[in-house]
């Protein structure tokens, strides 16, 4: 198995050769996107005519620095200083080798390329949720420990036309021409009823290089999940879950519908999480999970022992926003407590059945609402701590984990961002400088979203 090194960010030859042969292979692109992804997983970027294309390979893009902690509303709310108080200084937007991809749902020929923030003296710019992940990943790599990694996100399609209040409704079927309002988990008429977009959403994945393999219908109407295929890559891992996102909700939209990944859209139905499939090869491809037995071996518990200490600091990353932590309560297949079990998806740290080279750690925590890089930079830093720790995760659960709420683990978007702030096991590995910063960036996002009363607050209380 040949393990994905960290990327190679050259603007010579190499990248100008891959444009080059894009665009013979599709002369009637009009324009080319540079994009990357804040911090809310926002996309974000400039778009090039194809004529001023090579610019964007050979120079890169200039943009303030400060975009990469924009709140979810767009703001700059200057976290630490970053933004008005140091002048909004620029960084350099460079084009990831390997990315370039037709954009096939627009009405224009163009192309995207994904993007990673550098400083102006070509060293990777701190505030890059991507470049958190690459300084994790290549940690675990120093040590001989090569993650592989799968991704799968719970969405909802839902009717364009909002409800009361602005509440979201199930989409109507487009065979039946009536509201989807069916709960039936693996049920394949939700996947007949919908197949156009979602064969549209498959056909935008293999034009963009996005590895998705299965679809399935979800325990609410009109909610899905994509499975993402493992990849010997952290970083690619996260690219893909990213790039999913954005096809699922362009595509979504061409078809009259559009798509949230909100954790918890509906407060009486299934919150949309974002399940991540881990496990760890040594130099040689080997399976260090693997040890013969269902359980795994002594490194995947330890592993499991590092995710379950870091799980209370690793909320404000998991649950990026007040409406994440509505996704956690008791019997809804979410996880309550730093739990791990086999072959049991009521626990936080699942390792599922099948055969042992596949020996992996599924976390269940996350929402898909939260940032990929950010989650897999929490969990390999996790892992890695309980591994040169050699922690112990207890005993496996057997049956029914999600009955015991764990009060230790915030549960609040305030006491997960102070848990954050107060850690000592992501602060390290994330880097204090980004750990302050996010903590700044949505500690001002969570002040302003209280500051809103909402309707029932007067029907409550006037």
């Amino acid at each position: 198995m040949a393990h994905a090194p960290s990327d190679s960010l050259s603007t010579d030859e190499s990248l100008l050769a891959e444009v080059r042969t894009f665009l013979a292979a599709h002369p009637d692109t009009v324009y080319v996107d540079g994009l990357f992804f804040d911090l809310c997983c926002v996309v974000r970027g400039k778009r090039y005519p194809v004529a001023d294309a090579d610019d964007l390979f050979v120079k890169g893009m200039q943009i303030p620095e400060s975009i990469a902690l924009l709140d979810v509303t767009g703001d700059c709310n200057d976290p630490l200083g970053r933004g008005f108080s140091d002048g909004d200084p620029d960084c350099v937007a460079m084009p990831i080798p390997g990315t370039l991809a037709v954009i096939p749902w627009g009405d224009v020929p163009s192309a995207q390329v994904m993007l990673t923030l550098r400083a102006q003296d070509g060293s990777p710019a701190l505030v890059d949720p991507r470049t958190v992940l690459d300084r994790v990943e290549a940690r675990l790599r120093a040590d001989g420990l090569f993650p592989r990694v799968a991704m799968e996100l719970e969405f909802y399609l839902i009717d364009p036309e909002r409800g009361a209040g602005g509440a979201p409704r199930p989409p109507i079927s487009p065979v039946t021409r009536r509201r989807d309002l069916r709960t039936q988990v693996y049920g394949m008429a939700d996947l007949d009823d919908f197949q156009v977009v979602l064969r549209a959403i498959e056909h935008a994945c293999l034009l963009q290089g996005v590895p998705a393999f299965t679809a399935s219908s979800e325990f609410a109407p009109g909610q899905f999940e994509i499975n993402l295929k493992h990849v010997d890559s952290a970083l690619r891992a996260a690219d893909h879950a990213l790039l999913l996102r954005r096809v699922v909700e362009w595509v979504a939209e061409r078809h009259g519908f559009e798509a949230t990944f909100m954790a918890k859209p509906y407060p009486h139905h299934a919150g949309n999480g974002m399940h991540v499939h881990m496990s760890l090869a040594d130099a040689a491809g080997v399976n260090l999970f693997d040890d013969g037995t269902d359980a795994g071996s002594a490194v995947l518990r330890h592993a499991v022992g590092g995710m379950a200490a870091a799980m209370a600091e690793s909320m404000a990353v998991f649950a990026p926003n007040a409406n994440s932590y509505r996704r956690f309560a008791p019997n809804l297949y979410v996880p309550v407590n730093a739990s791990w079990g086999i072959n049991n998806r009521s626990v936080a740290f699942r390792v599922p059945a099948g055969d042992g080279g596949g020996r992996r750690i599924e976390h269940r925590v996350p929402g898909a609402d939260a940032n990929p890089y950010l989650v897999l930079a929490a969990i390999l830093a996790a892992a890695h701590h309980g591994i040169a720790r050699t922690l112990d995760p207890g005993p496996a659960v057997h049956g029914n984990a999600c009955e015991q709420v764990d009060r230790t683990i915030p549960w609040t978007w305030r006491r997960a961002l102070e848990a954050l702030g107060t850690g000592r096991i992501l602060r390290p590995a994330l880097t204090e400088a980004y750990v302050d910063l996010y903590k700044a960036t949505k500690w001002t996002e969570m002040e302003k979203f209280q500051a809103v009363i909402a309707p029932h607050e007067y029907d409550w209380y006037l």
